[in-house]
């Protein structure tokens, strides 16, 4: 079964922390649930899709660029 955020807010380890706390656990055990098992290649696939999600919702449009050669 999914668990939801609440479930992680809700998690007995963090329910005596500050709030910015909690909230900072909780995402951080969804993350680890969600890349469990998976192999460096997922995880970085994950994380950004993540990213390029995040991007998107706020509007801006990154330029990759390559450390290995010369950029225009």
């Amino acid at each position: 079964m999914l668990k939801t955020f609440d479930d992680y807010m809700n998690d007995p380890r963090i329910k005596d922390e500050p709030m910015g706390l909690r909230i900072t656990h909780a995402m951080r055990f969804k993350v680890q649930d969600d890349i469990e098992g998976m192999t460096p290649e997922e995880e970085t696939a994950y994380f950004h899709e993540g990213t390029l999600a995040a991007f998107s919702r706020i509007g801006i449009t990154p330029k990759f660029t390559s450390p290995y050669r010369e950029n225009p």
